[in-house]
């Protein structure tokens, strides 16, 4: 799906479509070109290093855009962007064709999700999980452990991952990389090995709110991939499995647990297999940094109510966090319009409450709620 408004939010454009699709069924075609783009620009990132790169992860609809849109408005920050899409295995070439075609006037459109937030081509956007899709082609296979920790190995994307990154820096003369990845909760130990001083933002909402806003996106996004085909390959292809009619759950070590949630899911039961998925992902979150203290230290766990309750208290930590410099009225602009969604309401059955607060008040409890 562009960024574009159009009658169908949930259109691809056919050039999109097509092109989109090549990029996908040539997953090792695209690493040597990106290799080779790399040799051609040597000189131009030689002197470039990822420096605290900053990371963004959470179960989807915790205020991860939210976060990454305020990072990304820091003039230091350098974010993938809509307009990176379909070619992002080759940022530098496909910058340089984006700079020869004229631009037109854009006004930014509410997004597919109908939550509020206005993007336009040039908006950021979670794409680096097309890199994580090309070099682990398994990624996004419930059946088999999605953790990748400190001891995981791949040199292969090592080298393009990094060179990829420093390629999006000097493009866009930047000299902070930050990316949004909800899946990358699952590779907080692989990430902060690759680079010790990283800094993580991780995203938690209490669980009767944020199962209600996972199922409203779900029940969205399953209505306009069956009208649109073509949106359901698109989701696919740049690594979106967290709704739709592909959705699929991050297996974070249990495969009889994943199994289930799969199961729920499939059956109709959505109450309890979000709530169930809830609880596995964050206490996997929980455990993972309870037995790193240094991975601990680079990550500040955000509740969602804190961003929209105190925005200003909470952004001033986000941006000390992430050793950003942001001076008083950029901070003010940053936290106007942060606020709780006043276009739907939890609308559970009293079951499904006490259903909602049974399975998740163990972790929930470990992040400081108490419900």
């Amino acid at each position: 799906m562009s960024s574009h408004k159009s009658d169908d939010d949930f259109s691809v454009p056919t050039w999109m479509h097509v092109l989109g699709g090549w990029v996908n069924r040539h997953p090792r075609t695209w690493i040597r070109l990106g290799n080779m783009e790399t040799r051609l620009v040597q000189e131009m990132i030689e002197d470039i290093r990822v420096d605290r790169p900053l990371y963004v992860a959470g179960l989807a609809r915790s205020g991860t855009t939210v976060l990454l849109e305020r990072l990304a408005e820091h003039p230091e920050v350098g974010t993938h962007r809509y307009v990176d899409f379909p070619l992002l295995h080759t940022p530098y070439w496909w910058n340089r064709w984006l700079s020869l075609v004229p631009r037109g006037k854009e006004v930014a459109q509410e997004r597919a999700h109908k939550d509020g937030i206005a993007v336009t081509s040039q908006s950021p956007e979670a794409f680096e999980e097309m890199l994580w899709m090309t070099f682990f082609p398994h990624a996004h296979d419930p059946s088999k452990s999605s953790i990748l920790g400190r001891d995981a190995q791949h040199p292969a994307f090592e080298r393009f991952y990094d060179d990829h990154i420093r390629k999006l820096l000097a493009i866009h003369k930047r000299k902070r990389y930050a990316a949004k990845g909800n899946y990358n909760l699952a590779r907080l130990g692989y990430l902060h090995r690759l680079y010790p001083d990283a800094r993580f933002l991780l995203a938690i909402r209490s669980p009767v709110g944020h199962i209600a806003s996972l199922m409203k996106q779900q029940a969205l996004f399953a209505c306009g991939e069956a009208h649109n085909p073509r949106a359901l390959e698109h989701m696919r292809r740049v690594g979106h499995f967290e709704f739709g009619l592909d959705r699929r759950a991050i297996n974070v070590g249990d495969d009889a647990l994943a199994s289930k949630i799969e199961t729920l899911w499939r059956e109709g039961y959505e109450v309890e297999g979000w709530a169930r998925y809830w609880a596995e992902l964050y206490r996997h979150v929980a455990d993972t940094l309870e037995a790193a203290p240094s991975l601990r230290e680079a990550c500040l766990v955000l509740r969602y109510e804190d961003l929209c309750n105190q925005p200003m208290q909470t952004l001033t930590k986000v941006y000390a966090h992430c050793q950003l410099d942001v001076d008083p009225s950029a901070l003010a602009q940053a936290a106007a319009g942060l606020h709780f969604p006043t276009y739907y309401q939890p609308r559970f059955s009293d079951q499904e409450m006490t259903m909602i607060k049974d399975m998740t008040k163990e972790t929930a409890a470990r992040f400081g709620y108490d419900e």
